[in-house]
């Protein structure tokens, strides 16, 4: 009996909490919240949020590098909170899927995903992808590394040795960009393997997976520069340019790198990356739109949350921008249907 008092006590409180705030709130997952990647993607979202005051933007991630445990718990941790929207990176689409998708739908939270979509077999936890054609841009930077060779003057040997840098190995946007770099380098044979008997060879140790661990990134980086033979370094994210020690630590290599006998190709053009270019420590960086799919995600979550309006698409691409040496400014893509390619 005694029970049942204070049940009957508290429930009032309890319903007063729940329906103090009336506002949407959806919520943005990254793959690593301390990446600036991701808090571009997030003030894209608060800049769609600011434009409707009934709607808020939460952040949130695994704290410091990729894990999959870590972020299906944020994940999980999120979804009893009772936000009304997922927005979500992906690191792990088997774990993600088994572990928290399946509560969303049965919690009837809508799901998009940005920069990094489920695997084919879990899509239907999502309405939409909405970022980068990864295979595309893997593409991009494979045909990068090719114009680079083509382009330094006198003989040279066969076959190039390249080395891939990458994340969580489980990671599918990741993965797209290491088939699409294979695809580009064996002039769309295959998105296998480069092996020997080819014009480009991956060397023995390669990919290297960092797990998002920028020390970690930059100490194999860091291990291929040291190589006497000339090596081309495709990195298919940030990784070991997001490190703050990067400019010091790459600094000995800047003749190597000036002469091309050392190359590195890389994903993204943060602020910090651009200095590396400033100072010649990078070849090539070529940059995504962060900002841009946080603001049309959150817009497509709005738009299917206030008016139960579903994307005409389930691929919603937004152009790459090559940035080579200096910065461009971004131009805002439209929120339609037309999926724009690299």
């Amino acid at each position: 009996m005694k029970f049942l008092v204070l049940l009957l006590f508290y429930f009032p409180c309890f319903i007063v909490q729940a329906n103090s705030d009336n506002r949407l709130k959806i919520a943005l997952i990254g793959k690593t919240k301390n990446d600036s990647f991701y808090q571009q993607s997030y003030q894209g979202c608060q800049a769609f949020a600011r434009k409707h005051p009934e709607l808020e933007c939460i952040y949130d991630g695994p704290l410091d590098y990729q894990d999959a445990r870590s972020q299906a718990m944020v994940v999980e941790d999120l979804i009893h909170q009772g936000v009304d929207g997922l927005l979500i990176s992906v690191t792990d689409s088997n774990h993600l899927a088994q572990a928290v998708l399946k509560r969303a739908r049965l919690a009837n939270i809508p799901v998009f995903t940005f920069d990094s979509d489920l695997l084919p077999q879990h899509q239907f936890y999502r309405l939409a992808y909405v970022g980068t054609n990864n295979r595309d841009f893997g593409i991009a930077l494979g045909n990068y590394a090719k114009q680079l060779i083509a382009a330094i003057p006198g003989p040279k040997e066969k076959p190039f040795q390249v080395c891939i840098h990458s994340g969580h190995q489980t990671t599918p946007n990741l993965n797209e960009r290491i088939k699409g770099v294979r695809l580009a380098l064996s002039q769309g044979a295959s998105a296998e393997r480069l092996a020997q008997g080819n014009t480009w060879v991956e060397l023995d140790r390669c990919p290297l997976y960092s797990l998002g661990k920028r020390e970690l990134a930059l100490r194999q980086l860091e291990f291929m520069l040291q190589n006497k033979e000339k090596v081309i370094n495709i990195a298919v994210a940030g990784f070991a340019q997001f490190s703050p020690d990067y400019l010091s630590r790459i600094a000995p290599y800047k003749e190597k790198i000036s002469a091309k006998e050392a190359i590195i190709i890389s994903a993204d053009t943060e602020e910090i990356q651009l200095k590396a270019l400033k100072n010649r420590l990078s070849t090539i960086n070529i940059g995504q739109r962060p900002y841009e799919m946080g603001r049309l995600g959150a817009e497509l979550l709005y738009q299917y949350l206030v008016y139960g309006k579903k994307p005409c698409t389930t691929w919603i691409f937004i152009t790459v921008l090559r940035k080579i040496m200096t910065a461009a400014r971004a131009k805002k893509s439209k929120s339609d249907c037309a999926a724009n390619m690299i």
